[in-house]
């Protein structure tokens, strides 16, 4: 068991690029989702609303059902960005790492308690509970 309560300056740091990476990367992709979005149509071509009525009906609903996956996934992407920036922030504040649920009083219910894991920050830097608390909250849900 581990006694700190806090992420070092120095493992701070590698959090947040990390974190750094993973927001450009979502940028780049939420990019290409939206030239994926203008660029729904025959052969990738630009088309306009009005022109749909044009094509043949299968040709028009597959393109609608590509512009609404797109419009999905650049939603969730644009979630995972925001929740990259709320990670930043409890860097800042120093609350970045800390389980949510063990933070006041440790439950000890992993090695790390009351951190997050390391691996688990580098994976999902976004997560503000540990691996064991997740997975009870899972299992009341379910």
């Amino acid at each position: 068991m581990t006694n700190k309560m806090r992420y070092s300056k120095a493992e701070l740091q590698k959090f947040k690029k990390s974190i750094l990476e993973k927001m450009d990367k979502v940028a780049n992709d939420l990019g290409e989702i939206k030239d994926g979005i203008s660029n729904t149509g025959p052969s990738g071509s630009s088309m306009s609303p009005d022109s749909i009525y044009s094509l043949h009906m299968a040709d028009a609903g597959t393109d609608s059902h590509e512009r609404e996956k797109n419009f999905l996934l650049m939603t969730r992407e644009n979630n995972h960005f925001r929740n990259l920036e709320h990670a930043l922030e409890r860097i800042e504040d120093g609350t970045f790492g800390i389980c949510s649920e063990c933070a006041t009083e440790p439950k000890n219910l992993c090695d790390t308690c009351p951190l997050v894991p390391v691996e688990r920050l580098m994976e999902v830097p976004n997560a503000t509970k540990c691996v064991a608390v997740k997975e009870r909250d899972k299992l009341n849900i379910l």
